[in-house]
């Protein structure tokens, strides 16, 4: 680099997913000192990747992009190409001369859930937990505003180690989440958990995943979002991304005590969540057991089809004068 003369009309680039690893002396003025962020694609920008993947191969004439580039928030442009081709591929296996939205949506869902195994045989009582399981996300989903739509409830197995999977797909890209939306989110995850315990009075090793991800959000709402009324407006420990490994790291910066009382505040939140969960559910036992039921039997339900049953169940319970069912909006 010190040995290009200033005249010489000549630019060097180069490009790093591992920036935090690079010597600070390579990037200080007079050497890589302007520096361009390659983000993930928003949804504008998925759709037109999706156009040209699609320019490959033979999909029908009205095939919604811009529905389908809403269903892949996050991924970036292999994500996208892998999908074109897995959606190509059904519908050959399929036997269809053209790719249709329920090819791509199955491909959506392979890339975010992993394969189906249907041949990964369950006994009929964790068959039964799993409808329940899958069914107490769904339900505490639609009564509470502002979380994503549900697009697709499963009790197949999938991947590794997934029995079943309730698919939320939002309507757009977000890059803020009020404090009330991510305590809802902590609510739905645990959803699933308070189905378990209401319907069979126990519960099982099911909600792992879940209770993960329910404590790191309420982890982060109380050291880096100032969301805890106890701790303040203030972020605790200094964190850094690690890109390279998928996870970040923490220094801690605060005292002992500090730190009981961070734990204090996480495990509120999550148990706070976990009590609104049952609490929904509860109030809608009688539709988690009929709902849960139909999942059992049928094994797959799409959103539009519980908003339909939703629907049914709510003109039925109107006429009778029973409680309503939760808003499928």
């Amino acid at each position: 680099m010190d040995g290009f003369a200033s005249t010489d009309q000549v630019v060097v680039m180069a490009a790093s997913n591992l920036l935090e690893k690079l010597d600070p002396a390579l990037l200080r003025p007079g050497r890589f000192d302007r520096h361009v962020l390659v983000d993930r694609p928003d949804k504008v920008g998925r759709e037109a990747i999706l156009r040209v993947h699609l320019k490959k191969i033979k999909a029908v004439a009205d095939l919604d992009v811009q529905k389908l580039a809403a269903m892949t928030p996050g991924m970036v442009g292999a994500d996208l190409a892998n999908i074109v081709n897995e959606a190509a591929l059904l519908a050959v296996r399929r036997g269809k001369q053209e790719v249709a939205m329920p090819e791509f949506e199955e491909a959506v869902e392979r890339i975010i859930a992993g394969l189906e195994k249907k041949n990964r045989l369950i006994n009929v009582q964790e068959r039964e937990i799993v409808a329940y399981h899958e069914m107490g996300h769904a339900l505490v989903a639609l009564s509470l505003p502002g979380t994503d739509p549900v697009q697709k409830i499963s009790i197949i197995p999938r991947g590794i180690a997934a029995l079943g999977y309730t698919m939320q797909v939002p309507t757009e890209d977000r890059f803020l989440m009020k404090k009330t939306e991510l305590l809802n989110k902590v609510a739905t995850l645990l959803g699933g958990r308070a189905a378990e315990e209401l319907a069979f009075g126990d519960v099982s090793s099911g909600a792992a995943n879940d209770l993960e991800r329910a404590s790191e959000i309420a982890r982060g709402m109380v050291t880096q979002l100032g969301m805890s009324e106890t701790l303040g407006p203030l972020t605790w420990g200094r964190h850094q991304q690690l890109q390279y490994l998928g996870q970040s790291v923490e220094e801690r910066n605060y005292s002992e005590e500090t730190s009981r009382l961070i734990d204090s505040e996480v495990r509120a939140l999550v148990e706070s969540g976990h009590q609104r969960a049952r609490e929904i559910l509860e109030g809608h036992r009688a539709l988690l057991e009929k709902l849960a039921g139909i999942l059992e039997r049928q094994e797959v339900l799409a959103g539009a089809e519980l908003s339909s049953i939703l629907s049914e169940l709510r003109v039925s319970s109107a006429q009778s004068g029973h409680q309503s069912s939760p808003d499928a909006a």
